[in-house]
């Protein structure tokens, strides 16, 4: 897990906790069925909306964005002009012994190595990228509809909480405990929505943006490669990518390592 999520997460869940200890404890926030009114018709409600299998998707791939850490562009490029280099003087054979960084990189050196014709390369690998992309919108999606079911879901779980309160008014003292009851599934479905659903949609959208920049160096670097361009052309070439305060920076690490 980043740095980011793991700060943000507990500074965000610590304050809401702290504020409830220090108003009087835990305890009074919390109440099973209320719980299940908020999550089990925000699933519900979302599901309902697309099939079994891109709901499960969507969140085996947002548990799994919370873990990813991406590769440094810089330390990519680095690593394929390298190849570059190799290639050059020993051919694309000599990929064969090669330990890509990465799945996507391992694939497009296994398809280099086997001898596969430039188009049908660059055509599979962009392929995947795109689907992946495809992908993480959708997850991304389907989270950015949970934060939008969950308040609502909240509002609804409050409207049937006042109207058994109402409907039960014989007893004056009940009132203030069923009303505070009541108000629980909003707070539950206000905290699905923006300590939950919204972050997880965000990250599910950073992780599509890293790993397409990404994926999409390999594919200019793997072109490149076969194409048999020299690897400063390659590695100018595929600086591009990065923001202009960076290659520099990269340039001169690279340099150091010479």
């Amino acid at each position: 897990m980043d740095l980011a999520t793991l700060i943000g997460f507990v500074v965000a869940v610590g304050i809401i906790v702290a504020a409830m200890i220090m108003g009087g404890g835990v305890m009074p926030f919390v109440d099973v069925p209320s719980m299940a009114v908020v999550g089990g018709g925000t699933l519900g409600a979302v599901m309902m909306q697309y099939n079994f299998g891109q709901f499960t998707d969507a969140i085996k791939a947002g548990l799994k964005s919370l873990m990813y850490k991406a590769q440094a562009p810089g330390d990519v490029i680095l690593e394929i002009v390298d190849m570059a280099k190799e290639t050059r003087t020993g051919g694309l054979l000599v990929l064969e012994e090669k330990e890509p960084s990465s799945e996507f990189l391992a694939k497009g050196v296994a398809m280099l190595v086997d001898g596969m014709e430039a188009d049908v390369v660059s055509q599979t690998l962009t392929a995947e990228r795109n689907r992946a992309a495809v992908r993480h919108d959708d997850g991304a999606a389907i989270f950015e509809k949970i934060a939008e079911v969950a308040p609502a879901m909240g509002m609804i779980g409050t409207l049937v909480g006042l109207v058994l309160m109402l409907g039960n008014m014989d007893d004056p003292k009940s009132i203030g405990p069923a009303m505070a009851v009541a108000l629980l599934t909003t707070l539950y479905g206000a905290l699905i929505a923006n300590v939950v659903a919204s972050p997880m949609a965000g990250k599910l959208g950073l992780r599509r943006n890293e790993e397409f920049l990404l994926q999409s160096i390999i594919i200019d670097g793997i072109s490149g490669m076969q194409e048999g361009r020299n690897p400063r052309v390659i590695d100018d070439m595929l600086r591009t990518y990065l923001p202009g305060s960076k290659r520099d920076l990269d340039g001169e690490s690279k340099d150091g390592d010479k």
